[in-house]
């Protein structure tokens, strides 16, 4: 296949679909309790449209199990869902971190994880810019995914990689870890400056989110220490490894 022919790659939107759906269901399935409460939010919340999708967490649980992760931080939790996916990906021996800026998301995700019987997922509330700098764990996160405002991704980070110093006796992040972040197409808005904005936000708005995405994905290639992909599934996927 060609550069750009991705969007060709089938004949018609449907027989598209249908081959996601044949990907998905031939990939490693989710706990029913995982896909349960993501069925349950989607037909109960009407911002359901900020959870990521069963089809990501497989891929997050694939990335999670492949590298051995046992650590992972996640910003931005929202209801849970996908904090309570990491926790399934690194077992019972593992933890995960969530930071969450809102009280209301933070209660219902931690009474979906007790009653989950959950006891590996912990959330942090506050803003993440604050709450970020001040974590010392005592071992090195493997795995960071971002998933919170979008503006913040920058400066996440900046934090990250300024508190990962290469021969750091105290870091966040360990080597070979990966950071993982979510929305970096925001609806093809980023790569496409004709597709026009959806009403779910006002046009500055948009603009807003677009140029914030944009600079946080130019920073990412121009990285030296990060190893980048980025995925163009689902609102596009981006895959930073640190290398020290």
């Amino acid at each position: 296949m060609k550069q750009g022919e991705a969007s060709h790659l089938y004949r018609t939107p449907e027989t598209g679909n249908k081959v996601l759906e044949y990907a998905y269901s031939h990939s490693t399935a989710l706990p029913p309790t995982l896909t349960q409460y993501h069925s349950s939010a989607v037909a109960n919340r009407e911002d359901s449209e900020m959870l990521s999708s069963n089809a990501q967490s497989q891929l997050h649980g694939f990335l999670a199990r492949a590298i051995g992760a046992k650590k992972v931080l996640e910003v931005g939790v929202y209801v849970g869902y996908s904090a309570m996916a990491w926790a399934y990906a690194v077992g019972p021996g593992g933890k995960v971190t969530g930071l969450e800026s809102d009280e209301g998301f933070a209660a219902i995700a931690r009474g979906a994880f007790e009653e989950r019987g959950l006891g590996n997922v912990e959330v942090v509330v506050g803003n993440a810019a604050e709450t970020l700098p001040k974590l010392n764990p005592s071992e090195p996160y493997d795995i960071v995914f971002l998933d919170a405002d979008k503006p913040g991704y920058i400066g996440y980070l900046e934090t990250l990689l300024g508190k990962s110093l290469p021969g750091s006796s105290s870091r966040l992040l360990r080597p070979g870890a990966l950071i993982i972040a979510d929305n970096v197409l925001r609806s093809g808005h980023v790569a496409d400056d004709s597709i026009p904005f959806d009403d779910s936000w006002s046009e500055q708005g948009w603009k807003s989110h677009v140029d914030s995405i944009r600079a946080f994905n130019d920073r990412c290639v121009a990285e030296p220490r990060l190893e980048t992909f980025m995925l163009p599934l689902w609102d596009g996927v981006s895959l930073l490894r640190l290398r020290d």
